[in-house]
């Protein structure tokens, strides 16, 4: 019997495949059939099998798509609404208060397909979103065609959608159980933080992730006050305290961590628990520097994430990665730490491993789906190339992304969305920000 057609031969002068690690193929071929990757092969072989489309990428580097580990999405509405403050300031006298005020259905329809639109313009084809009617997030996801982890808020107060945190789960649980057979949405737990949410729900979370397999995505060690106030108020550092409720393990994604002892160290270590790393927003607020290239060493699963844009103020994770990789240089005090290859890796398997999808993207070996991106490196600033790679992660920009595909699908065709209509959702969020702007 006769092998069918490929759906699409992509033919890119540098394919990075992220596993194994450190390899750049030159002049291979990529095969894509029924969103799968079937084929990776030298060009002249990969020529020999039928293709219904063969798509010559010359100066492009191929890689999986990008994948953004921690973010609210339908935030990027509060773009540069309150710059330049510390965190705690940053939330009870400006975010909270808007929040309180703005946040309904239409504000997270628009705010969320605001933040697929530009996330798929640089990269990006699968994130993990943390936010308020996840119900409507996640029906922004399925229109769209990208990837994601959409997680349940619990907090300790109103927020919403929920009167309280057992109407957050009734309602989280109804939406992981319709979404469950979804191909592109996972559905995971979402406390906000170890400082705004209580044991009993924390334990019932811990029950309930443990019963569907689901993971827990929580902020956690942003800052030395939150540790200090934990230390003070319950006699225990956050993660300590999360771990004696029994949450940390391969399913929990412990968000930020730029405070971390010995003791944090080996607790991490010692129950598998990634952690996922927002350098720009730690940054711009000041929050402290995670140890990345320590985590690392010691075994750690550390992703990345561009965290709001109210905070950032971008969704562009391929800058992110560029960050994480200077500034875990300076935080070692080694040149050597989180090269420009592991630092991609932080970028795709490493957000895949986090977010339990390891088996299906994060690399590009045949049999996981087709989730890829393609950066044009023809410009004047990527010239010469001796490693894609390195000029990728310190010479590129997501100006350089040219296409993106999700599950064999394309989703970004030349700069160009497929699917969304660019300047209807730039009116949308101008509509918004005139609205805000006037209270």
């Amino acid at each position: 019997m006769l092998e069918a057609p490929l759906d699409l031969l992509l033919l890119p002068t540098w394919l990075v495949p992220v596993e194994p690690a450190g390899v750049v193929l030159h002049e291979h071929g990529l095969g894509i059939r029924d969103g799968h990757i079937v084929l990776i092969a030298p060009r002249i072989e990969a020529l020999k099998h039928q293709a219904l489309e063969i798509r010559e990428l010359p100066d492009h580097v191929l890689t999986p798509g990008l994948i953004n580990a921690h973010g609210h999405a339908a935030m990027t509405l509060f773009r540069g609404l309150a710059d330049d403050l510390p965190l705690m300031t940053w939330l009870q006298q400006h975010i909270w208060p808007a929040e309180a005020k703005w946040v309904d259905e239409a504000f997270v329809q628009d705010g969320t397909e605001l933040a697929i639109a530009e996330q798929l313009k640089g990269g990006i084809t699968c994130f993990s979103d943390m936010y308020f009617f996840p119900e409507l997030a996640s029906e922004q996801v399925h229109k769209s065609g990208i990837r994601a982890q959409i997680t349940i808020p619990v907090l300790d107060f109103p927020i919403p959608g929920a009167r309280d945190a057992d109407e957050a789960l009734r309602k989280g649980l109804t939406l992981f159980d319709d979404l469950k057979h979804h191909p592109r949405l996972k559905v995971a737990f979402g406390p906000h933080a170890p400082y705004t949410v209580s044991d009993d729900k924390l334990e019932n979370i811990r029950m309930l992730a443990e019963e569907l397999d689901a993971g827990i995505h929580m902020h956690v060690q942003e800052t030395a006050f939150e540790v200090q106030q934990s230390l003070e108020h319950r006699g225990e550092r956050p993660l300590a305290r999360l771990a004696r409720l029994g949450l940390l393990g391969p399913r929990f994604q412990a968000v930020h961590m730029t405070q971390i002892d010995e003791d944090d160290l080996a607790l991490l270590v010692a129950s598998n628990t990634s952690v996922i790393h927002c350098p720009e927003s730690n940054l711009k607020l000041a929050s402290g520097f995670c140890p990345v290239e320590k985590l690392w060493q010691a075994g750690v699963n550390v992703a990345i994430g561009t965290d709001g844009a109210a905070s950032n103020n971008d969704l562009d994770l391929l800058g992110e990665t560029r960050t994480a990789a200077l500034l875990a240089k300076a935080v070692a005090g080694s040149a050597t730490a989180l090269d420009a290859h592991r630092a991609l890796r932080m970028a795709t398997l490493n957000g895949a491993r986090a977010l339990g999808l390891d088996e299906q993207i994060g690399s590009l070996e045949p049999g996981k789906s087709a989730d890829l991106v393609a950066f044009d490196l023809s410009g004047l600033a990527q010239q010469p190339i001796y490693d894609p790679v390195s000029q990728l992660i310190y010479a590129s920009s997501r100006a350089c992304v040219a296409h993106v595909w999700v599950s064999g699908k394309q989703l970004l065709d030349a700069g160009k969305l497929t699917r969304l209509d660019e300047q209807r959702i730039i009116a949308n969020a101008r509509a918004w920000g005139a609205k805000i702007a006037t209270k």
